[in-house]
């Protein structure tokens, strides 16, 4: 995932409190258990605030203790203990400049791309939420819901994160009531735009805006 939206401006956009300690941005290469902001709507306002990517169940005792949850599935999300009281009425926005995503279908050389929308508009995907620990340990995690790759994405990967339009936002956030599992479906086709881009994404330890630079196709 990259985040290179400014936070003011991200503020404004969802009509949010921001938080004080929000993470660095820009950031090419958001990996599992970083900081991310994200937008929740509670008592009626909403607040942009900081969360861990990476859910944790309130029964871990440890944050390392079961898997790591960056993500829930959408066919499921409401039956998985990890996931059903959240879902419910732990509802959250993430937005993001895009994401990364590999084609696996040479398993001998997995290729990367970057998909962003199309219209270039901020991505906002749709989102649950989970505190978890006690006084100092206390923290707020998050996990990105994901549904069916629509005929698009379908090429590269069979997943692809709920990606929300700004009149659903106030729905999912439980804004407007009951029926946000409607929006738990795939974006239509034409609505991403997909570049190849460098295996550099590989390692947690690359950064900057080259990593979003595409590269040939076929490469001579």
């Amino acid at each position: 995932m990259a985040i290179t939206l400014p936070h003011d401006a991200m503020a404004q956009l969802f009509a949010a409190q921001p938080a004080n300690d929000l993470p660095e941005v820009p950031n090419f290469n958001v990996c599992p258990t970083q900081r991310i902001a994200v937008v929740t709507s509670e008592e009626g306002r909403r607040l942009y605030r900081p969360m861990r990517w990476g859910l944790i169940p309130p029964w871990y005792k440890a944050p390392n203790e079961g898997p790591l949850l960056i993500n829930a599935r959408s066919e499921t999300v409401a039956e998985k203990p990890a996931f059903r009281t959240a879902v419910r009425e732990r509802r959250a926005l993430v937005p993001a400049s895009g994401f990364y995503e590999w084609d696996r279908s040479d398993p001998k050389k997995p290729l990367p791309w970057y998909v962003t929308r199309a219209d270039g508009e901020p991505m906002v995907f749709a989102a649950l939420w989970q505190a978890w620990g006690q006084g100092e340990e206390r923290v707020s995690t998050v996990a990105i819901l994901t549904c069916a790759a629509n005929a698009q994405m379908s090429r590269v990967h069979d997943r692809l994160p709920v990606i929300l339009e700004p009149e659903d936002w106030s729905l999912w956030l439980g804004e407007q009531g009951k029926g946000a599992a409607r929006l738990m479906e795939p974006v239509p086709d034409g609505a991403l735009a997909m570049k190849r881009v460098g295996t550099e994404i590989n390692s947690s330890k690359a950064r900057g805006e080259g990593l979003i630079v595409p590269v040939p196709l076929n490469p001579a």
